[in-house]
Order: structure tokens, then C-alpha cells, then sequence
């Protein structure tokens, strides 16, 4: 039996990565990127370059399927998405291949910038009908999998939350949300991680989308939960509007926005209190619909 463990990370390592595989950049100052997610620790390498050392082995293909992928998306979509630069090598006892990328200036959006705002939500639809309209045969592994693939833990997070939430209306949001008519048209393209913390705002208005490690094709019902943990019942409604999106697929995208906030409420809600309060307002929202 293979026990995974998880490599220690500093900016001791980050510096010897760099200077070793990438010399030219050797001089450039090296700092600590806050906040960092929870699959990557993230630096600032001088002014115009970032260094993204992936946490867990759950995330050790992006590096490479971004490099593949985005310099093709990016003349497609209407917002700045990454641009890498260079993908590092393991060494030094770092197991897993690394990235190098262009820095995006840019705060992440939050809820009380953006909640309101129907130009917000106008713009996220029109990023997602770009991506799903972004014509490219994918690679087999990029096939996301279907709502039906995170029933069960669904269901163990639902009885493990116990009464944060009302358990009733998780179950049958649940069952609705599996019980939805599957897509029915050819596989589109989505993002997969598709929330606040993977977006960016300049100036009060949204800038780019970061954080591609989910891409795949399939059923784009995932790329929904932007409308639960980000906006209000009215922008909502300008975003399902935009994105003319039927019943069946809202049903699922509200399933998808349920099962990913418990998981991560389950996951970090009791050490974290900033994903306690996302995850909370992400699960309420899918709830009133």
C-alpha cells in the first residue's frame, strides 16, 4: 500500500526551483502570494511573473493542461484567462511538475462588489456561452464526470452537517437535482471550478478567470455555481437569462452548487472561518434556487 504524502513547501524551494530550471529569472525577487488556494502555494516572482507549487497530488496535471489548453482558449473568451509561461520539472525532493505564469493584476471578486451587479452577470454569461462554444476535440481525460459520480459523498456530507442547514430540503434538492434530464446536446466545454475566488476585478468590473485545473467537456451545468456563490436572486435572473439556460440545467447546476459547497464546508468550514461563511451562503442560495 502506497501512502501519499504531502511535500513541504517554503520559499527556500521556490527560490532553488527557479534558479536552477529557470536562471534567466534567478535575480527577480521572490515573495508569497495571500491568499493561496487550497490546491496550490502561490508566489509573486518579481513584477510580471507568478510560481504556482501544486499542494496535492489531486493537482499535479494542471500545470501541463493549462499550457496546453489556454493559449487556445484565450483568443475565444471575452476576459483575460492565465498565460504560461514555463512549466518546471521536479527536483530537490518536489515531486510534481510546477508552473511559471504571466502575473494578473486584479482583486478577487467578492459578494459584496459584485452580488448586484447585472452588468457582472451579463459578463459571466457571455464568458461561458464563449467557452462552450470554443470548438476543439479534447483529449479523453478531459471528460468531466456526471452529477450522479458525487452522490454518495453528497449524501454523507448532508447527514454530517446535521442542523447547520435544513437536511429536508438538501435531500430533496438532491434528489431533484439527480433526477434532472441529463444534457442533451453534444458535450460543451467548461471550466469546472467556476466561483468567486477563481475570478478577478479591476476597477469594479470583472477582468479575468483564473484557475483552470478542472477544465473538460461535457455537461456545462457545473460552470452554474458562479450563480449561487456569487450573485443575488435578481442577478440570477439576468445571468440564467443571458446564458438561456432550460429548467433541467439549472436543476443540475443548483445540484452542483449544493454538493461543492458541502464539500468544502465539510472539508474547511471549522478551521477556516472565510470558507465557512462562503459555503454557507453558496448551500442557502442553491436552496432558494
Amino acid at each position: 500500500m502506497t501512502v501519499e504524502t504531502t511535500p513541504t513547501i517554503d520559499a527556500a524551494l521556490a527560490r532553488r526551483l527557479v534558479d536552477t530550471q529557470f536562471p534567466r529569472w534567478a535575480e527577480l525577487p521572490l515573495r508569497p502570494h495571500a491568499p493561496a488556494g487550497s490546491d496550490h502555494v502561490i508566489y509573486r516572482l518579481g513584477e510580471e511573473l507568478s510560481v504556482r507549487l501544486p499542494r496535492h497530488a489531486g493537482a499535479i496535471k494542471q500545470a501541463r493542461k493549462e499550457a496546453e489548453w489556454l493559449p487556445r482558449l484565450a483568443p475565444h473568451l471575452p476576459l483575460a484567462i492565465p498565460t504560461l509561461v514555463e512549466v518546471g520539472a521536479p527536483d530537490f525532493g518536489y515531486p510534481w511538475p510546477w508552473a511559471v505564469s504571466r502575473w494578473l493584476d486584479g482583486e478577487a471578486a467578492t459578494v459584496e462588489a459584485l452580488s448586484g451587479s447585472h452588468e457582472a452577470a451579463g459578463a459571466l454569461a457571455e464568458f461561458l456561452t464563449a467557452l462552450r462554444r470554443f470548438d476543439a476535440e479534447p483529449a479523453e481525460d478531459l471528460t468531466g464526470l456526471p452529477l450522479a459520480a458525487r452522490d454518495t459523498a453528497t449524501r454523507s456530507a448532508i447527514t454530517e452537517v446535521g442542523d447547520a442547514f435544513d437536511t429536508a430540503a438538501m435531500a430533496e434538492l438532491w434528489d431533484t437535482a439527480l433526477a434532472a434530464p441529463e444534457w442533451g446536446r453534444p458535450p460543451a466545454w467548461f471550466h469546472g471550478d467556476f466561483h468567486t475566488g477563481n475570478l478577478l476585478t479591476a476597477n469594479g468590473r470583472l477582468s479575468a478567470v483564473i484557475d483552470f485545473g478542472e477544465l473538460g467537456v461535457g455537461d456545462p451545468a457545473c460552470d452554474l455555481i458562479i450563480a449561487f456563490t456569487l450573485m443575488s436572486a435578481e442577478t440570477r435572473a439576468t445571468f440564467r437569462a443571458a446564458l438561456d439556460v432550460d429548467d433541467a440545467t439549472w436543476t443540475r447546476g443548483r445540484g452542483w452548487a449544493l454538493a461543492t459547497g458541502l464539500n468544502a464546508y465539510v472539508c474547511y468550514a471549522a478551521v477556516n472561518p472565510r470558507v465557512a461563511a462562503q459555503t454557507t451562503r453558496q448551500i442557502t442560495q442553491a436552496l432558494a434556487g
